[in-house]
């Protein structure tokens, strides 16, 4: 929408922006809260008076709106307020952090400070948002705040994306994706992590997007008829006992639907429960878990539930603080509807999360056994992956990693009791327990049985862990741990070995080059790396400690030239690897393929997503291969753009682009004689179209086929499809990506 208002009414809707803020503040504004938001606002109108964002709208609507999110959905106080409409000021004025402390005091500038991105020098891109991630991390250990701000931030950025360019959308919703969707939901907030899903496909997949929301539209009245009916028996027996309560009905979200659509193979109308009834019942803390089950022996009196689809998490609340009973029940038309049961307080913690969290605690109802628990457990963990060494890369994929643990209950042979991440091994405990310990971890005895060190515990477990004196560490022992404490102390251990393996290589290599009266310089150490192929001397040096080298090989220092590969790129394609080596961005050139003018540009159409002709595509650059084609709603496009935006390069077809590529389809149907004859007849019949490969398979009178088929463009292979479904008996035909999605 394009932005058209005079500097008047500009004026008039950021004053409206700034009331609005203070209406819904008014409930939790102590005496001098006013003052202090007021005297915030100002210094941040003034300091971004002359910047504006993409849409041309002033820049200080961004920063108010974000303070609206964390007061009217996340639930925050006036510290929060103040600090998110503060939080660019560092970044993007001349403000210092210091001057912010002797206005606002010092939690204020704490929390900017861990918004405020890492200025300086990087070698890659993915390196400083890896560190501009562990910052926000290491603040948030401190004052959680930090990161219920952050994820405010970039709700309206996503809310505003529109504005951005292409490659811009498809880069930050997937970043979006890749790390603040699965913290939102480990901190409770499922309303910001469900949009934040579903914006994702809006800009990543928009054609899905839009055909999900259709569908859930077209049947919409159907859907109120149908809640209606359903609660209706429910409502009578609740107010029959004198039940308080609400129940609401509500749509799963696009992206829900759209991950099970892709990873079951299935159609809009074959996914198991499209929607869900939340009942909401009023209850004192004392009665809560009684109340919710009562409840549940109502709605069981009126409709089937499914056993294997009951979740509990009253009696044990998942490790983010949620708190609901759950279950799965056939309705009388045939159709499985989820019943969400829970009272007033577990609601507002579901709906906002750590904030809500807090609030009840501070009312004293928790005992300290509590507060160990759930979230502040895993608020121990994170602080404990902060104290452990690597680089910020390996820091955020352990991070994100533990977004999505919950945690189990497992006990010492003298009943001790310890929490532990889900999917924890013997080999986490054996850690968890002592260092040495886990060094000297043999396996373990589980309520009495043997077990070997990657057996994965379970909830009440009683490990006994079994040690050897000749037992150590190796690096497949990183395979099988989950915790960051047990990867800490194996890779410590591992380190100080390698540390040992490389000191002594290296002095075998300077013995050796005695022998020629050669000093082992600087430059000597980097023809070494290139005549055994490592990336650091270091790697070198393993390999000739452990005996991997021949030292004979040594030699060939001497005369280094004859090892230097041979180039077979063309003058334009070096010059890329020259430019991608140097750490240039690329975000602002584009790759037009079939252009003549970049005919020296190498480039491969991807495998796993098999671009044609007039997709929507994006190429990902590599030093060894130029330039890998990806489509743009490819899977493996989210974790690759998240980390390595810099890698990224707009691409796009030329009109001259006539290069035959790569499709693959699946299709679903009912089995029948000959089926498969008339499939291949059908493709065969289409122009400059045929079959690459198959693969097709049969269960109990159903058919799944895979073609891959060499076709001209994007119009080509729909038509085809058009066709296919015409064929007696054909149910679905889709486009097929062969890429798991681990993420999801």
């Amino acid at each position: 929408m394009e932005y058209n208002l005079s500097i008047k009414e500009e004026n008039k809707a950021i004053i409206r922006a700034y009331r609005k803020l203070l209406r819904h503040a008014k409930p939790i504004l102590k005496e001098g809260d006013t003052k202090v938001i007021k005297k915030a606002f100002n210094v941040a109108a003034d300091a971004h008076r002359e910047m504006r964002r993409k849409s041309g709208e002033p820049y200080i609507f961004h920063p108010i709106t974000v303070a609206q999110i964390c007061v009217e959905e996340i639930g925050l106080g006036t510290t929060s307020i103040v600090a998110a409409l503060l939080h660019d000021v560092v970044e993007d004025t001349p403000i210092t952090l210091n001057e912010i402390q002797k206005m606002f005091g010092r939690k204020v500038a704490r929390i900017i400070d861990g918004l405020t991105k890492i200025s300086g020098v990087f070698k890659n891109t993915e390196d400083k948002q890896a560190e501009n991630i562990r910052k926000i991390v290491m603040t948030m250990s401190d004052d959680v705040r930090v990161i219920l701000i952050k994820l405010a931030d970039r709700l309206h950025n996503m809310r505003t994306l529109g504005s951005m360019p292409r490659h811009k959308q498809l880069s930050i919703s997937s970043e979006t994706l890749y790390i603040y969707s699965p913290l939102a939901h480990r901190l409770g907030l499922y309303s910001v992590k469900t949009e934040f899903e579903d914006l994702y496909l809006k800009y990543t997949d928009p054609e899905y997007y839009e055909l999900i929301n259709k569908k859930i539209s077209e049947n919409q009245s159907e859907r109120i008829t149908f809640i209606r009916k359903f609660i209706r028996p429910i409502q009578k027996q609740l107010r029959d006992k004198f039940f308080e309560f609400t129940i609401k009905g509500r749509s799963k979200s696009a992206y829900s639907i759209w991950k099970k659509m892709k990873s079951k193979n299935v159609s809009f109308d074959e996914v198991y429960d499209l929607f869900a009834i939340r009942i909401i019942i009023k209850s004192l803390r004392d009665d809560e878990k009684s109340m919710c089950w009562q409840v549940y022996s109502v709605v069981t009196d009126f409709y089937k539930p499914n056993p294997n689809r009951l979740r509990d998490w009253v009696t044990t609340p998942k490790a983010n603080g949620y708190e609901s009973l759950h279950t799965t029940v056939m309705s009388r038309s045939g159709k499985w509807v989820e019943v969400q049961i829970r009272t007033e307080r577990m609601d507002d913690v579901a709906e906002r999360g750590y904030a809500a969290h807090w609030k009840y605690k501070n009312n004293g109802k928790d005992s300290p056994k509590d507060r160990k628990e759930g979230l502040d457990m895993w608020m121990n963990r994170v602080r404990n992956m902060l104290h452990t060494e690597g680089n910020a890369k390996e820091f955020v994929e352990e991070f994100r990693t533990n977004l999505f643990q919950d945690e189990i209950f497992v006990f010492t042979p003298q009943g001790d009791l310890n929490v532990m991440p889900q999917s924890s091994t013997v080999l986490d405990f054996a850690y968890e327990v002592h260092t040495q310990i886990g060094h000297k971890c043999l396996g373990a005895k589980i309520n009495h049985k043997h077990v070997p060190i990657n057996h994965i515990l379970s909830n009440g477990d009683q490990v006994d862990v079994l040690t050897s004196p000749n037992q150590k560490p190796s690096k497949e022992w990183l395979n099988v741990i989950v915790t960051s404490k047990a990867r800490k102390h194996i890779r410590d251990f591992l380190n100080e070995e390698k540390r040992e393996l490389a000191q002594k290589g290296k002095e075998i290599l300077q013995k050796k080059l005695l022998q020629y009266n050669i000093q082992l310089t600087k430059n000597l150490e980097n023809r070494v790396c290139n005549i055994f192929d490592e990336p650091s001397v270091k790697a070198v040096y393993e390999r000739i400690g452990t005996g991997k080298i021949d030292i004979e090989k040594i030699n060939s220092v001497v005369d280094v030239r004859k090892f230097f590969p041979k180039h077979i790129l063309t003058k334009k394609a070096k010059a890329l690897k020259i430019r991608l080596q140097s750490g240039e961005k690329f975000n602002n050139s584009e790759l037009i393929l079939g252009d003549e003018s970049y005919s020296g540009i190498q480039y491969e159409l991807s495998t796993c997503c098999m671009p044609i002709k007039d997709d929507e595509i994006v190429g990902i650059i590599s030093p060894n291969k130029g330039v890998i084609i990806h489509r743009a709603s490819c899977a493996k496009l989210v974790e690759t753009i998240s980390n390595f935006p810099h890698k990224a390069i707009k691409s796009s077809w030329s009109r001259h682009f006539s290069d035959a590529s790569m499709a693959r389809i699946k299709i679903w149907g009912k089995d029948r004689a000959y089926i498969l004859i008339d499939l291949i007849n059908i493709i065969s019949k289409q122009n400059n179209a045929y079959i690459q490969t198959m693969k097709a398979s049969t269960n109990q009178g159903y058919l799944e086929d895979t073609f891959e088929l060499r076709v001209q463009s994007k119009q080509h292979v729909e038509t085809i499809i058009k066709n296919l479904l015409e064929v007696k008996g054909i149910l679905r035909v889709d486009r097929y990506d062969n890429v798991e999605l681990e993420y999801l």
